[in-house]
């Protein structure tokens, strides 16, 4: 079978720029809404918020490749890392490693790649492992790299990587590119081609004995990170993971063509779609500030505790409602006082109501917030 990697024109990828010049205009106008829009937030809340971003990335790009990780344990690691309050909990090596280089790379967006980033990255992200033979370095031997499904006595191959032998060339290529194709190299490109091409192509390369896709993912975003200029929060994974059939269809879609268009396109209304939750997620919490300014001095501890939790849910909120044995479950009171509190709650235009009896449900009355 014929990989993309064989080709003689490799690394050569073409792609039709016209097809991607409305995605990139509209990445380029949402960044500056979303700039406009988390200038808004109070610098305690763009906090809370990044932790929780990062974290949530964390934790899908590691689901991704089907690996389960403690998202509590994750959030307490990332606050550590910003200096913010924990639990002081142990963190277990998973948990700790990804940690680690999701924050290195938020907090390091504008250093240069080199080789050994990417080693430090990968010996992050393997944190613990004993199962590996190559830990912080390219793949150096054995059996050719490839991605089966299948019986053991009929496989079906779906990806083979280059052989080991070529890894210092094909990454020293790889960094030259990603080099040459950033703002102020010899070759920019838009934002969205350039995140495309660096996860397609350093994915295909497959240079580590394992993590390739949640460092691909990474480079991604790093690249997205250079041509804004700051800090990329945009929930790629968390995108990537609703859709993670497509993901891997697309890619391998990707393995056998240098004509990669469609896997552009793909990915940049992936990026769109990541960077429209980042600005629901921020309008969201402004509209939490103004629902908290409007009724000050209006709650009880318990109706506050109950609020800030359905808050916590995010922009759905719980799935259904709130139920009475709910808001007693959340507050640790009686059936009684539960029924005085939501029934407050509603008089005070905090809560509104839905359905009857056992079917009742209550939703926050959000305050209709501006247009930023």
């Amino acid at each position: 079978m014929h990989w993309t990697w064989q080709d003689p024109d490799w690394p050569n990828f073409r792609y039709q720029a016209s097809a991607l010049e409305d995605l990139e205009d509209r990445f380029l106008h949402q960044s500056g809404v979303f700039r406009g829009s988390i200038a808004h937030v109070q610098s305690d809340e763009k906090a809370q918020l990044t932790v929780q971003w990062i974290t949530e990335e964390a934790h899908q790009t590691s689901e991704i490749e089907g690996e389960l990780l403690n998202r509590d344990s994750l959030q307490s690691s990332i606050r550590r890392h910003f200096g913010l309050a924990t639990d002081h909990r142990r963190i277990p090596p998973a948990e700790a490693g990804i940690a680690e280089m999701m924050m290195e790379l938020y907090q390091g967006h504008a250093a240069p790649l080199t080789h050994e980033r990417l080693f430090s990255w990968h010996r992050s992200l393997t944190h613990g492992r004993r199962d590996l033979r190559e830990v912080g370095c390219y793949r150096s031997g054995g059996d050719p790299m490839q991605v089966v499904s299948g019986p053991i006595h009929e496989p079906k191959v779906h990806f083979e990587a280059p052989p080991a032998a070529s890894m210092p060339a094909e990454m020293e290529a790889f960094l030259a590119w990603f080099v040459r194709t950033a703002p102020g190299g010899e070759t920019p490109l838009p934002t969205l081609t350039r995140a495309g091409i660096a996860h397609l192509y350093f994915v295909t390369i497959h240079p580590f004995e394992d993590g390739n896709g949640r460092i691909a993912r990474a480079l991604a975003g790093k690249a997205i990170a250079e041509n804004l200029g700051h800090p990329a929060l945009v929930p790629l994974s968390q995108t990537i993971n609703r859709g993670r059939k497509e993901y891997y269809a697309r890619l391998q879609q990707s393995n056998h063509s240098l004509e990669i268009t469609p896997w552009i396109r793909y990915f940049a209304q992936v990026v769109l779609d990541a960077q429209a939750q980042a600005q629901a997620d921020v309008e969201f919490l402004i509209t939490k500030t103004r629902f908290f300014d409007l009724h000050r001095g209006q709650f009880n501890a318990r109706q506050e505790k109950a609020l800030l939790r359905m808050f916590q849910e995010g922009p759905a909120g719980f799935t259904g409602g709130l139920s009475a044995e709910k808001y007693i479950r959340i507050t640790g009171t009686s059936r009684p006082t539960a029924t005085r509190d939501l029934h407050d709650l509603m008089e005070k235009s905090a809560l509104y109501r839905t359905g009857q009896l056992k079917g009742t449900r209550y939703h926050l009355n959000l305050p209709v917030t501006p247009a930023l």
